[in-house]
């Protein structure tokens, strides 16, 4: 066999591999992938203060209570991706599923009210979430159940697709190939492996106390304003790198697309500060429900 043939052939089977290895990876629906989310947990838990950890702790020795063994509940990591698991239960959680996003076209007016009937959307989660878990005269059971929602739900808002939409469910109807890995689609490979990528790059580790001016620079705003980030840059930067274009509004867009090397390299560390922010932000919202004091007034979806 000559030496043409031998790489094209090595080629094909390293092709193949990457494939099934990424292919292999249960793919998310509607939400943050699991590896993105248990980061986002771990930030928070290394940011929150002792105090916030053991009541957090002792909220957890309450999840018998919550009948869903089948999901654990013993850890905010697990916390994390808790919603996600009850979720596949749909005669039980099913009506949860409206609640790991808000999405809004990229191509209209950003609007934080709209596209959340009665409540059921991402961002008013984060907050009804946020409010019953500072609620001590609730149950511990019931207050544990809206800590894994706000905790989820604060990761979900922050993955870009989950607020921008170009008339495609979030890119889920997009198929793109995410460099020589074919046919996934757009909304999976922010959900996956993009984010798992720039989790694990940077200089230094993503899970770590944070020093107060990183924090001040990672932290702040709410629900609706990380709604609101994450549809600008969906429309400044996610669309227009996988078409290859800076006006995604002016035509319709294929239904098929790729993210080359380059384009990947460009997101990892937007996709990185995302997560971040998700986790800085959940530690926020835990040490503000564990303070003591009055209950926080409902913010604005």
């Amino acid at each position: 066999m000559g030496h043409r043939a031998i790489r094209k052939r090595w080629s094909a089977v390293v092709l193949a591999s990457v494939c099934a290895l990424i292919l292999g990876f249960p793919a998310p629906a509607h939400a943050w992938g699991f590896f993105a989310h248990r980061k986002t947990a771990e930030i928070a838990e290394a940011n929150v203060s002792a105090e916030t950890r053991a009541k957090i702790r002792q909220l957890m020795r309450a999840q018998a209570l919550l009948g869903t063994p089948e999901c654990e509940l013993g850890t905010i990591e697990d916390a994390s991706v808790w919603p996600d698991c009850v979720r596949r239960t749909r005669w039980r959680w099913g009506y949860t599923a409206a609640w790991h996003y808000r999405t809004a076209p990229i191509c209209e007016a950003y609007d934080a009210g709209s596209n959340c009937p009665g409540g059921n959307c991402v961002t008013a989660q984060v907050e009804r979430s946020h409010r019953i878990l500072a609620d001590e005269t609730l149950p511990d059971h019931i207050r544990l159940e809206a800590l894994a929602f706000m905790v989820h739900f604060a990761g979900d808002v922050h993955m870009p697709l989950h607020s921008g939409d170009r008339n495609d469910r979030g890119g889920n109807d997009r198929e793109t190939d995410y460099g020589i890995v074919p046919g996934l689609n757009l909304h999976w490979i922010w959900d996956g492996p993009l984010a798992e990528r720039a989790i694990t790059s940077g200089e230094r580790p993503i899970v770590r106390r944070y020093s107060p001016a990183e924090r001040a620079d990672l932290g702040g705003g709410d629900a609706a304003d990380w709604g609101r980030e994450s549809w600008s840059i969906s429309r400044s930067f996610v669309y227009p790198t996988a078409f290859d274009t800076e006006d995604v509004c002016s035509a319709d867009l294929p239904e098929k697309t790729a993210l080359s090397q380059e384009d990947i390299v460009r997101g990892v560390p937007i996709a990185r500060r995302r997560v971040q922010q998700a986790g800085i932000r959940i530690a926020e919202l835990l040490e503000s429900a564990f303070a003591p004091g009055p209950l926080p007034e409902p913010e604005r979806n």
